[in-house]
């Protein structure tokens, strides 16, 4: 079971037990469907109703207050998988597994694993909110989206009309004291390649290399901040290697998810007796040059080669060894553009996620990401070109767009009067580097007047995710205060 002794303790009550049963039960994407059978039976004991779409979302629907029945319903939205992210050593299976949230220093944390605050918080306070008791709201619909990390394929698959709704509130960004209007699309860039393969030298001698200890993070939101890229510092360090010595390159593997900057990577190569007798010293003298780059962003990144003992098989061919480590060494990777139109955000960018290379197959995942959706399909194309250059075969897939700011909402408006009147002062203004469901939502929805708010949550997509425990308190007051607001805009509810 998680640990929900620790979380009981935490304030809000009712937002940490939903937490809680999202710790519980293993969310990885594509395996949602035990939660949302929980969600559902959670909710039919308190009669409110269920619906599940052809997509897998939930949405969960509950009556207006009394005397708010004619006013304009309100949607609450998150999604309901998280990144599932570990640390090298740390065992822990995402499909059978609770988390283990721990209380440390005002933040609830995961060691050694993704803590699934993104997006569980965000569920979290939607369901509190549908069972507060003396809350006055309008019609209440939330949309609890499937796959999302992978994919957005809930989001995606969501049908004209499904929601009822014309005002959106979603409920999953990650820094508290900022209203969100606009978030970056994206799509992935995908690669495959069946590389040639000799035997390998009967006096050549089996090593792993190792790129470990980075700290990763959130592709989009984390991309600005020069963390090293494991994939690439292999792939250079690789490269290097071979322009010295008769390197075979037998095996590569490197990140886990698109949307995660790669913090761990391997590879199994084969040397010379007489290269490997020395190879230390060229392990030490690369790790400390990392060392040194990356003081500031990334000061644990670790480098280091053992004698594997993989049986003696065969080796890509070296044509094929140069093709793919100079591609992963050179391919774009990071922040491409900074916004115009917002200081200090990122306008497009790309992230090498995963490589892999297991028996001469190849296969590689960039995410690419743009605040302009024409931006990020041309930066894919540059990178399915650069792809062509090498013989490597790309192609573009799961695009999703963009959600286009909007100044003059009227949510907006009234959100920024509520939070004022809550806490003195207005939230800022803001657009994330990242992917929101509300991009599709609009899509399938145009009408809806959307806004996006949440706690703050460092580390998101990486071991140690964090969220803040007050931060989190601010928000359900944040949220109350803005349902009740709607449900008075028009004249109000009875008591």
């Amino acid at each position: 079971m998680a640990n929900t002794n620790t979380l009981a303790r935490l304030h809000p009550r009712s937002v940490w037990a939903h937490f809680a049963t999202l710790c519980e039960i293993p969310r990885s994407s594509l395996h949602e469907a035990a939660l949302r059978e929980r969600l559902i039976e959670w909710a039919q004991a308190r009669h409110i109703a269920t619906r599940v779409d052809e997509a897998g979302n939930l949405i969960l629907q509950k009556p207006a207050s009394p005397g708010c029945e004619s006013m304009p319903g309100v949607i609450m939205q998150g999604h309901l998988d998280m990144v599932c992210q570990a640390n090298a050593g740390t065992r822990h299976d995402f499909e059978r597994d609770p988390i283990d949230p721990q209380v440390r220093d005002g933040w609830v944390v995961a060691e050694g694993t993704t803590l699934g605050a993104d997006n569980g918080i965000g569920v979290a306070l939607a369901l509190a909110a549908l069972e507060e008791p003396g809350l006055a709201h309008p019609p209440l619909e939330v949309l609890l989206t499937v796959n999302e990390e992978s994919g957005m394929d809930g989001a995606r698959g969501l049908a004209a009309g499904t929601l009822q709704g014309n005002t959106l509130i979603n409920l999953d960004t990650e820094e508290w004291g900022h209203f969100y209007l606009g978030c970056a699309g994206g799509v992935d860039v995908e690669l495959r390649h069946d590389c040639e393969m000799h035997a390998l030298p009967q006096d050549f001698v089996i090593l792993r290399f190792d790129v470990s200890g980075l700290r990763g993070g959130h592709s989009g939101i984390d991309i600005h901040l020069g963390r090293g890229n494991a994939i690439k510092l292999l792939a250079e360090a690789l490269r290097d290697l071979s322009a010295h010595t008769d390197l075979c390159l037998i095996e590569l593997n490197g990140g886990t998810a698109r949307n995660a900057i790669p913090r761990e990577a391997f590879a199994v190569c084969a040397l010379p007796v007489a290269a490997a007798l020395n190879i230390d010293e060229w392990v030490v003298h690369r790790h400390e040059a990392w060392r040194q780059r990356f003081a500031e962003a990334d000061a644990n990144v670790a480098f280091s080669c053992r004698a594997d003992e993989m049986p003696v098989g065969n080796a890509i061919h070296h044509a094929e060894r140069d093709r793919l480590l100079t591609f992963l060494d050179i391919a774009a990777n990071g922040v491409s553009r900074m916004s115009d139109d917002f200081p200090g955000v990122v306008d497009t960018s790309d992230n090498l996620g995963v490589a892999r290379l297991a028996h001469g197959a190849f296969h590689a995942t960039f995410k690419v990401r743009s605040l302009h959706d024409g931006r990020a399909d041309a930066l894919a194309d540059k990178l399915i070109a650069h792809a062509a250059g090498y013989a490597l075969r790309a192609w573009k897939d799961g695009m999703y767009p963009g959600w286009t700011p909007n100044p003059s909402s009227k949510l907006l408006g009234l959100c920024q009067q509520v939070y004022i009147a809550q806490f003195g002062q207005p939230a800022s203004l803001q657009v994330i580097h990242a992917g929101l469901e509300c991009g599709l939502l609009a899509a399938s929805h145009p009408y809806l007047d959307m806004i996006s708010f949440g706690p703050d949550i460092q580390g998101a997509h990486a071991p140690g995710e964090c969220v803040e425990i007050e931060s989190v308190g601010r928000c359900w007051q944040l949220l109350k205060a803005v349902l009740q607001a709607l449900a008075s805009r028009s004249g109000g509810c009875s008591e």
